[in-house]
């Protein structure tokens, strides 16, 4: 059985979907533009851009995927052209998102059948992954799962969020954080789990859309900050910045301070209901592993290049420095 002809290559999820592909005996096709790294030994590696109508088709040739698990789909041109090319395949699971949903964030979001999605022609990431979910459940007719997923993390996960974290806890002294912020409940995936279980879930030819995050009531952000100390080791001492103060000096929610939102987004974002993913068997491993699994890779590789398009997550110092209360 061949696992997947997938998408443009996830830099954290997809090279996690190929190993649970490979672990599980299947033969294996990556699709990427050759761009972000070549993918492990022991698949079949086609390269194209999914935004040209022929390139898919063209990369396959005669060989035709039995399974797909498709981590990207980031344009409405790479859902038609997978579409097209795609149609006749076994089983189907595409990486969508919660920003499908026009009410994430802030949400909260229930039960999956009972939300509307986006169904605008706006050229932004929610509506795009709805308009894929659509064009793709219509050319596999009934035969895919779409999993809306949430924060994901763990190694190899170039946007340096938790990493940064990581690396300025360590450092040690006094820390900013946000005072509010630190209750906030937060929930996160780590993509081996999250790779896993789309592995299985094409194999068991499961459908429907899965709100795939990781557990509601997982950990605070303070909770999260504490685990990242104990797995560093570091002596840093947190400092707490009241939001009001956070927001007037400039410091943007989930770009100064990754993973931090303000109060009146945080309190519903995560609240998602993700009982279907509990019935359909998605795990979550324990939170701390994830971390100190995180930091072991930190510091034994090069940090990969931040996809283009995004700003680098992290307080400059000289910011920090203005934060910080008076003893």
């Amino acid at each position: 059985m061949h696992a997947a002809a997938r998408a443009r290559w996830h830099p954290l999820l997809g090279r996690h979907v190929v190993t649970a592909a490979l672990g599980r005996g299947h033969d294996v096709a990556t699709f990427t533009r050759g761009v972000s790294g070549a993918p492990p030994e022991g698949v079949r590696a086609l390269h194209g851009d999914r935004d040209d109508p022929d390139a898919l088709a063209r990369a396959l040739g005669e060989w035709t995927p039995e399974l797909v698990v498709d981590t990207s789909c980031q344009t409405r041109a790479a859902a038609s052209n997978a579409a097209a090319a795609l149609g006749g395949v076994h089983a189907y699971v595409l990486v969508s998102s919660l920003n499908a949903y026009r009410n994430w964030p802030p949400g909260p979001i229930g039960p999956e059948d009972g939300e509307p999605t986006w169904d605008t022609d706006e050229d932004a990431y929610g509506p795009i992954k709805a308009f894929a979910e659509r064009e793709l459940a219509a050319a596999v007719d009934g035969r895919l799962l779409t999993a809306r997923v949430g924060l994901i993390t763990g190694p190899h996960y170039p946007v340096h969020r938790l990493g940064w974290w990581l690396e300025r806890i360590a450092r040690g002294g006094r820390v900013a954080v946000p005072a509010e912020g630190a209750r906030q409940p937060i929930t996160l995936v780590d993509a081996r789990d999250l790779a896993a279980w789309l592995v299985g879930m094409a194999e068991a030819g499961r459908t429907g859309a899965v709100n795939a995050t990781g557990p509601a009531g997982l950990t605070t952000l303070g909770g999260l900050l504490d685990v990242c100390r104990a797995v560093t080791g570091g002596d840093a001492e947190w400092a707490p910045v009241p939001e009001a103060r956070l927001l007037a000096a400039g410091v943007e929610e989930w770009v100064h301070l990754p993973l931090w939102l303000r109060q009146e987004l945080a309190r519903t974002a995560w609240d998602v209901d993700e009982s279907r993913a509990r019935d359909l068997g998605i795990s979550t491993q324990p939170l701390r592993e994830t971390v100190a699994d995180t930091w072991a890779w930190l510091r034994a590789h090069e940090r990969p290049p931040l996809p283009a398009g995004l700003l680098a997550p992290g307080l400059p110092p000289d910011l920090e420095a203005t934060l910080l209360p008076t003893r």
